[in-house]
This record gives C-alpha cells, sequence and structure tokens, in this order.
C-alpha cells in the first residue's frame, strides 16, 4: 500500500477520467498528489475527497507561465516533484479533410505542447536531485492509423516520439521517461453521450478482451511506471489496450470468439 510513500506527484487533466483514477490510486499508495487541471469544480471536489494528501490547482498545460506558477506552488505546498503524470489531453473526431487548420492546432498545442512544457518544468529539478519519473499519455492511436482522428493521432505520434527523446537526453541524468498507451477507455472524453456500458462494449467486440477499458486499469500502469518497481525502464511503451494493437478478429474464422 505505499508504493509511492514519500514521493511527491503532478498528475495533469487529474480532475476526472483516468487522471483523477490516477490520483485516488496514487494517494492510495502514499504519494502526495497535486491535482493539475482547468475543471476547478471538479478538482476541488477530488482534492477534498482525498484529504491533506492532496491539493488542487487550476492549471493549463498549454502556457509556460502556468507551468511556472505550478511549480512554484507545488514546491512550496507539497515538497519537490518525483514524478508527473503528463495526462491531459482533448480528443476531435473528424476526418482530415474536415480538419480546419484551428482544429489541428488546438489539439497539438494541448496534448503535445502541453507534455513538452510539462518535461521542460519538471526535468531541471529532477535532474538536480539525479531521479525523478516522467510519464506520457500517449494512446494506441500513436501506434496506428484511425480514420476519424486526423489531428489526435497526430498528437499521439508526437508524444511518442517525444518520449523517445526525453528518455534518451534524461535517463542518464536519472530521469526515466516513459508512455502509456490506452485504447478505448469509458470515460467522459471518450463516452460524451454516457452510453451504458454494454452500449460502448458493442464496438469492442473485434478485439480480444471484448469490452472498453476502465480508467483504473490504466492507473494501474502508470503507477507502475512510476513507483521503483519500473526502475530499469525508460524510454519503454506499455500498451493498456485490451488487445486492440494486437490484432482484429475475422469473424467466423477459426480462432474468434465462437468459432
Amino acid at each position: 500500500m505505499n508504493r509511492l510513500a514519500g514521493k511527491t506527484a503532478i498528475i495533469t487533466g487529474g480532475a476526472r477520467g483516468m487522471g483523477a483514477a490516477t490520483c485516488r490510486l496514487f494517494v492510495e499508495q502514499g504519494a502526495k498528489v497535486a491535482i493539475a487541471d482547468m475543471l476547478e469544480v471538479e478538482g476541488r471536489a477530488l482534492a477534498a475527497e482525498l484529504g491533506n494528501a492532496a491539493r488542487f490547482y487550476p492549471h493549463d498545460v498549454t502556457s509556460e507561465e502556468s507551468w511556472a506558477a505550478l511549480m512554484r506552488n507545488v514546491e512550496k505546498d507539497l515538497g519537490a516533484v518525483d514524478v508527473l503524470v503528463n495526462n491531459a489531453g482533448v480528443l476531435l473526431f473528424k476526418t482530415l479533410l474536415d480538419t480546419s487548420l484551428a482544429d489541428y492546432e488546438r489539439i497539438l498545442k494541448v496534448n503535445l505542447v502541453g507534455e513538452f512544457l510539462g518535461i521542460k518544468a519538471v526535468a531541471p529539478g529532477m535532474v538536480e536531485r539525479g531521479r525523478g519519473s516522467i510519464i506520457n499519455l500517449s494512446s494506441v492511436d500513436g501506434m496506428k492509423g484511425a480514420n476519424g482522428l486526423a489531428a489526435y493521432a497526430s498528437s499521439k505520434w508526437g508524444v511518442r516520439g517525444l518520449t523517445k527523446v526525453a528518455a534518451m537526453e534524461l535517463g542518464h541524468r536519472g530521469v526515466r521517461v516513459n508512455s502509456v498507451h490506452p485504447g478505448g477507455v469509458d470515460t467522459a472524453m471518450g463516452n460524451p453521450g454516457q452510453r451504458s456500458r454494454e452500449q460502448v462494449n458493442q464496438g469492442f467486440t473485434n478485439i480480444a478482451l471484448q469490452r472498453v477499458g476502465e480508467s483504473s486499469e490504466v492507473a494501474a500502469a502508470t503507477l507502475f511506471l512510476a513507483s521503483d518497481e519500473s526502475s530499469y525502464m525508460v524510454g519503454a511503451e506499455i500498451v493498456v489496450d485490451g488487445g486492440m494493437t494486437a490484432g482484429h478478429y475475422y469473424v467466423g474464422m477459426p480462432g474468434a470468439p465462437g468459432m
């Protein structure tokens, strides 16, 4: 129950979904957590739920000034930052030809530039202390193509490359940088219509586990990378996707469900 004892973590996009699940799990495992998000109502409610081990900080991941203020406040309130979870992200379902330049730049700015700025903000202190773990949330769509996700997939492929470069430049200085690649997860962002779990699962019948993922399942992978248990992992990609990148079933062929 103390896999993160003595560690301070910043979790961006921490007010709901995968971020909130990660905040809860980190606190449960002994960490002090900075919930960084633009969603103040949800963020403050989560901080109140988690008690003295968590604090909420209004934060815009696309702003260097916001990152600087966040670092000052977290270090003052909770201590030096040991872990950064670059979780904040936005999703856009549009074909490439229907995606405007403004749409494209907005998605890249949050999903990719936001993670770049996060690394820039926390890495100097981690390097000075000779230790730290940065976990970048990418996606299965950073490992394959997908229709309707031109901007989102571009940003998540970018996160994958950024993680590799940061791992090489920071690893020998004591800072481990890795990425987590969720598949479909039942969150407000991925399921904005709040369809039932049974309805959502209908879209996952052609993958191995035949269901959508849960935020807690992604949080568990993030916890492992944040903990000292992953001390020899840097530049790694952990896929949490129910088998989405393993392949899709050919219905009616041997080995498919029901055959």
